[in-house]
Protein backbone atom coordinates (compact mmCIF):
# COMPACT_ATOMS: atom_id res chain seq x y z
CA UNK A 1 0.00 0.00 0.00
CA UNK A 2 1.26 3.48 -0.92
CA UNK A 3 2.08 5.64 2.06
CA UNK A 4 0.32 9.00 1.65
CA UNK A 5 1.99 12.10 3.04
CA UNK A 6 0.95 13.57 6.38
CA UNK A 7 -0.63 17.06 6.44
CA UNK A 8 1.75 19.80 5.23
CA UNK A 9 2.11 21.36 8.68
CA UNK A 10 3.03 18.03 10.31
CA UNK A 11 5.91 16.92 8.06
CA UNK A 12 9.37 16.41 9.45
CA UNK A 13 12.32 18.20 7.89
CA UNK A 14 13.25 15.39 5.50
CA UNK A 15 9.67 15.20 4.22
CA UNK A 16 9.54 18.99 3.82
CA UNK A 17 12.71 19.04 1.71
CA UNK A 18 11.55 16.02 -0.32
CA UNK A 19 8.36 17.85 -1.36
CA UNK A 20 9.06 21.54 -0.89
CA UNK A 21 9.37 24.81 -2.78
CA UNK A 22 11.62 27.85 -2.31
CA UNK A 23 10.48 31.25 -3.60
CA UNK A 24 13.99 32.08 -4.72
CA UNK A 25 15.33 35.54 -5.57
CA UNK A 26 17.56 34.72 -8.53
CA UNK A 27 20.80 36.75 -8.52
CA UNK A 28 22.32 38.20 -11.70
CA UNK A 29 25.01 36.09 -13.38
CA UNK A 30 24.15 32.39 -13.24
CA UNK A 31 21.54 30.73 -15.42
CA UNK A 32 18.28 29.54 -13.90
CA UNK A 33 19.49 25.97 -14.46
CA UNK A 34 22.68 26.65 -12.49
CA UNK A 35 20.70 28.18 -9.63
CA UNK A 36 18.39 25.15 -9.47
CA UNK A 37 21.49 22.92 -9.30
CA UNK A 38 22.90 24.93 -6.41
CA UNK A 39 19.59 24.69 -4.53
CA UNK A 40 19.51 20.92 -5.13
CA UNK A 41 23.02 20.50 -3.74
CA UNK A 42 22.44 22.80 -0.76
CA UNK A 43 19.22 21.03 0.22
CA UNK A 44 20.73 17.58 -0.31
CA UNK A 45 17.87 16.37 -2.52
CA UNK A 46 18.08 14.32 -5.70
CA UNK A 47 16.21 16.79 -7.91
CA UNK A 48 15.34 20.47 -8.15
CA UNK A 49 13.57 22.37 -10.92
CA UNK A 50 12.87 26.04 -11.51
CA UNK A 51 9.57 27.55 -12.59
CA UNK A 52 10.19 29.39 -15.84
CA UNK A 53 13.58 30.20 -17.29
CA UNK A 54 15.27 33.51 -16.52
CA UNK A 55 18.30 34.63 -18.56
CA UNK A 56 21.59 34.96 -16.65
CA UNK A 57 21.39 38.75 -16.24
CA UNK A 58 17.73 38.69 -15.16
CA UNK A 59 16.88 38.70 -11.44
CA UNK A 60 13.85 38.03 -9.32
CA UNK A 61 11.15 35.50 -8.63
CA UNK A 62 12.29 31.97 -9.48
CA UNK A 63 10.23 29.41 -7.53
CA UNK A 64 12.38 26.30 -7.21
CA UNK A 65 10.80 22.92 -6.52
CA UNK A 66 12.58 20.23 -4.50
CA UNK A 67 12.40 16.44 -4.86
CA UNK A 68 8.98 15.13 -5.86
CA UNK A 69 7.74 18.73 -6.13
CA UNK A 70 9.49 18.89 -9.52
CA UNK A 71 6.41 17.08 -10.84
CA UNK A 72 4.49 20.33 -10.30
CA UNK A 73 6.31 22.20 -13.08
CA UNK A 74 3.26 22.15 -15.45
CA UNK A 75 1.37 24.37 -12.99
CA UNK A 76 3.57 27.33 -13.89
CA UNK A 77 2.62 27.03 -17.57
CA UNK A 78 -0.94 28.01 -16.61
CA UNK A 79 -0.25 31.16 -14.59
CA UNK A 80 0.69 34.75 -15.23
CA UNK A 81 4.08 36.41 -14.91
CA UNK A 82 4.91 39.96 -13.86
CA UNK A 83 8.08 41.90 -14.67
CA UNK A 84 9.63 45.30 -14.18
CA UNK A 85 11.76 46.19 -17.21
CA UNK A 86 13.83 49.11 -18.42
CA UNK A 87 13.04 49.97 -22.03
CA UNK A 88 16.14 51.57 -23.55
CA UNK A 89 14.99 53.87 -26.36
CA UNK A 90 17.40 54.73 -29.18
CA UNK A 91 16.07 58.31 -29.46
CA UNK A 92 14.06 60.80 -27.43
CA UNK A 93 10.68 59.41 -26.32
CA UNK A 94 7.78 60.61 -28.50
CA UNK A 95 4.86 62.58 -27.09
CA UNK A 96 2.48 59.65 -27.59
CA UNK A 97 4.70 57.21 -25.65
CA UNK A 98 2.10 56.08 -23.11
CA UNK A 99 -0.69 55.76 -25.69
CA UNK A 100 1.52 53.67 -27.98
CA UNK A 101 2.63 51.42 -25.13
CA UNK A 102 -1.01 50.90 -24.10
CA UNK A 103 -1.81 49.55 -27.56
CA UNK A 104 0.26 46.45 -26.72
CA UNK A 105 -2.18 45.32 -24.05
CA UNK A 106 -4.20 42.31 -25.14
CA UNK A 107 -3.22 39.56 -27.57
CA UNK A 108 0.06 40.02 -29.42
CA UNK A 109 2.06 37.95 -31.89
CA UNK A 110 5.60 36.87 -31.08
CA UNK A 111 8.27 34.72 -32.70
CA UNK A 112 10.84 33.37 -30.18
CA UNK A 113 14.37 34.84 -30.46
CA UNK A 114 17.04 32.97 -32.43
CA UNK A 115 18.83 31.96 -29.21
CA UNK A 116 15.70 30.45 -27.62
CA UNK A 117 15.40 26.73 -26.93
CA UNK A 118 12.01 26.39 -28.66
CA UNK A 119 10.94 26.28 -32.30
CA UNK A 120 10.78 29.74 -33.86
CA UNK A 121 7.11 29.65 -34.87
CA UNK A 122 4.83 32.67 -34.77
CA UNK A 123 2.50 32.40 -31.77
CA UNK A 124 0.16 34.52 -29.69
CA UNK A 125 0.67 35.69 -26.14
CA UNK A 126 -1.51 37.89 -23.92
CA UNK A 127 -0.30 41.11 -22.28
CA UNK A 128 -2.74 41.55 -19.41
CA UNK A 129 -1.39 44.88 -18.19
CA UNK A 130 1.37 47.19 -19.42
CA UNK A 131 2.13 50.36 -17.47
CA UNK A 132 4.69 53.13 -17.85
CA UNK A 133 5.95 53.73 -14.31
CA UNK A 134 8.61 56.36 -15.01
CA UNK A 135 10.45 58.02 -17.88
CA UNK A 136 13.96 59.43 -17.60
CA UNK A 137 15.79 60.69 -20.70
CA UNK A 138 15.73 57.70 -23.07
CA UNK A 139 14.84 55.13 -20.42
CA UNK A 140 11.29 53.96 -19.72
CA UNK A 141 10.44 51.87 -16.66
CA UNK A 142 7.67 49.40 -17.47
CA UNK A 143 5.55 47.04 -15.40
CA UNK A 144 4.37 44.07 -17.46
CA UNK A 145 1.79 41.47 -16.48
CA UNK A 146 1.66 38.78 -19.13
CA UNK A 147 0.96 35.17 -20.01
CA UNK A 148 3.60 32.55 -19.37
CA UNK A 149 6.00 32.20 -22.30
CA UNK A 150 6.05 35.89 -23.26
CA UNK A 151 9.47 37.11 -24.44
CA UNK A 152 10.05 40.49 -22.79
CA UNK A 153 13.16 41.15 -24.87
CA UNK A 154 11.08 40.74 -28.04
CA UNK A 155 8.30 42.90 -26.59
CA UNK A 156 10.81 45.70 -25.96
CA UNK A 157 12.11 45.44 -29.53
CA UNK A 158 8.58 45.64 -30.94
CA UNK A 159 7.73 48.60 -28.70
CA UNK A 160 10.75 50.43 -30.13
CA UNK A 161 9.49 49.84 -33.67
CA UNK A 162 6.01 51.09 -32.79
CA UNK A 163 7.42 54.18 -31.08
CA UNK A 164 9.58 54.97 -34.10
CA UNK A 165 12.74 55.27 -32.01
CA UNK A 166 14.02 51.71 -31.89
CA UNK A 167 14.58 50.15 -28.48
CA UNK A 168 16.06 47.23 -26.62
CA UNK A 169 15.56 45.69 -23.19
CA UNK A 170 17.84 46.92 -20.44
CA UNK A 171 17.52 45.61 -16.88
CA UNK A 172 14.79 43.08 -16.20
CA UNK A 173 13.40 41.72 -12.92
CA UNK A 174 10.58 39.22 -12.49
CA UNK A 175 8.34 40.31 -9.64
CA UNK A 176 5.77 37.50 -9.75
CA UNK A 177 4.99 34.12 -11.23
CA UNK A 178 1.61 32.82 -10.09
CA UNK A 179 1.06 32.04 -7.25
CA UNK A 180 4.39 33.52 -5.99
CA UNK A 181 5.50 37.15 -5.88
CA UNK A 182 8.35 39.26 -4.54
CA UNK A 183 6.91 39.86 -1.04
CA UNK A 184 8.63 36.83 0.49
CA UNK A 185 11.62 36.10 -1.72
CA UNK A 186 14.48 33.98 -0.36
CA UNK A 187 18.13 34.39 -1.37
CA UNK A 188 20.60 31.56 -1.76
CA UNK A 189 22.35 32.89 1.36
CA UNK A 190 19.06 32.72 3.29
CA UNK A 191 18.66 29.08 2.26
CA UNK A 192 22.26 28.15 3.12
CA UNK A 193 22.00 29.83 6.54
CA UNK A 194 18.67 28.16 7.30
CA UNK A 195 20.05 24.73 6.43
CA UNK A 196 23.05 25.37 8.69
CA UNK A 197 20.73 26.25 11.59
CA UNK A 198 18.71 23.09 10.89
CA UNK A 199 21.85 20.97 11.19
CA UNK A 200 22.33 22.45 14.67
CA UNK A 201 18.76 21.56 15.64
CA UNK A 202 16.96 24.84 14.96
CA UNK A 203 14.37 24.15 12.23
CA UNK A 204 12.50 27.46 12.47
CA UNK A 205 14.58 29.27 9.77
CA UNK A 206 14.34 26.46 7.23
CA UNK A 207 10.58 26.18 7.69
CA UNK A 208 10.42 29.93 7.02
CA UNK A 209 12.22 29.65 3.66
CA UNK A 210 11.04 26.25 2.36
CA UNK A 211 7.27 25.87 2.01
CA UNK A 212 5.36 22.61 1.56
CA UNK A 213 4.92 22.10 -2.19
CA UNK A 214 1.14 22.44 -1.83
CA UNK A 215 1.74 26.19 -1.98
CA UNK A 216 2.31 25.82 -5.74
CA UNK A 217 -1.29 24.59 -6.07
CA UNK A 218 -3.01 27.43 -4.19
CA UNK A 219 -4.68 28.94 -7.26
CA UNK A 220 -5.80 25.70 -8.92
CA UNK A 221 -9.32 24.31 -8.39
CA UNK A 222 -9.13 21.61 -5.71
CA UNK A 223 -10.69 18.16 -5.75
CA UNK A 224 -10.79 16.44 -2.35
CA UNK A 225 -10.39 12.67 -2.61
CA UNK A 226 -11.18 10.01 -0.04
CA UNK A 227 -8.02 8.36 1.39
CA UNK A 228 -9.00 4.96 -0.04
CA UNK A 229 -9.42 6.50 -3.50
CA UNK A 230 -6.15 8.42 -3.09
CA UNK A 231 -4.36 5.10 -2.59
CA UNK A 232 -5.62 4.01 -6.01
CA UNK A 233 -4.71 7.36 -7.60
CA UNK A 234 -1.19 6.96 -6.22
CA UNK A 235 -0.83 3.81 -8.34
CA UNK A 236 -1.98 5.61 -11.51
CA UNK A 237 -5.76 5.26 -11.45
CA UNK A 238 -7.89 8.27 -12.46
CA UNK A 239 -10.13 9.98 -9.95
CA UNK A 240 -13.56 8.35 -10.12
CA UNK A 241 -16.77 10.04 -8.95
CA UNK A 242 -17.40 7.72 -5.96
CA UNK A 243 -14.01 8.71 -4.51
CA UNK A 244 -14.66 12.47 -4.65
CA UNK A 245 -15.59 14.11 -1.33
CA UNK A 246 -15.71 17.68 -2.65
CA UNK A 247 -14.76 19.60 -5.77
CA UNK A 248 -14.36 23.31 -6.42
CA UNK A 249 -15.97 24.59 -9.65
CA UNK A 250 -13.77 24.10 -12.71
CA UNK A 251 -14.18 24.27 -16.46
CA UNK A 252 -13.94 21.10 -18.49
CA UNK A 253 -10.31 20.16 -19.22
CA UNK A 254 -9.05 22.67 -16.64
CA UNK A 255 -5.94 21.72 -14.68
CA UNK A 256 -6.97 20.75 -11.13
CA UNK A 257 -5.19 19.47 -8.04
CA UNK A 258 -6.28 16.44 -6.03
CA UNK A 259 -5.89 16.43 -2.24
CA UNK A 260 -6.67 14.11 0.63
CA UNK A 261 -8.97 15.57 3.34
CA UNK A 262 -5.91 16.56 5.43
CA UNK A 263 -4.66 18.88 2.67
CA UNK A 264 -1.90 16.65 1.31
CA UNK A 265 -1.47 16.82 -2.49
CA UNK A 266 -2.06 13.58 -4.39
CA UNK A 267 -2.20 14.42 -8.09
CA UNK A 268 -2.50 16.89 -10.93
CA UNK A 269 -5.03 16.22 -13.64
CA UNK A 270 -7.66 17.49 -16.04
CA UNK A 271 -11.26 17.96 -14.98
CA UNK A 272 -13.36 15.78 -17.31
CA UNK A 273 -16.47 14.60 -15.47
CA UNK A 274 -19.25 15.32 -12.99
CA UNK A 275 -18.05 15.00 -9.37
CA UNK A 276 -21.66 14.55 -8.22
CA UNK A 277 -22.26 11.56 -10.49
CA UNK A 278 -22.53 8.01 -9.19
CA UNK A 279 -19.87 6.73 -11.57
CA UNK A 280 -17.37 7.79 -14.22
CA UNK A 281 -14.03 9.58 -14.34
CA UNK A 282 -13.89 13.06 -12.80
CA UNK A 283 -10.14 13.78 -13.17
CA UNK A 284 -7.80 12.32 -15.79
CA UNK A 285 -4.33 12.09 -14.29
CA UNK A 286 -1.37 14.10 -15.56
CA UNK A 287 1.03 13.76 -12.61
CA UNK A 288 0.96 11.54 -9.52
CA UNK A 289 2.47 13.48 -6.59
CA UNK A 290 2.95 10.70 -4.01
Amino acid sequence: MTRLRPPPAERDLDALLAFGVVNLDKPPGPSAHQVAGWVRDLAGVDRAAHAGTLDPKVTGCLPTMLGDATRLAPVFLEGRKEYVAVLELHDRPPADLEATVAEFEGEIYQKPPRKSAVARRLRTRTIHDLDVLETRDRQVLLRIECASGTYIRKLCHDLGLALGTGAHMGALRRTATDPFDDRDLVTLHDLADALAFAEEGDEEPIRAVVAPAERVLEELPAVTIAPSAAEQVATGAPVYAPGVIDAEPAEQDALVAGFTPNGSAVCLGRFVGDPDADEGVVVDLERVLV
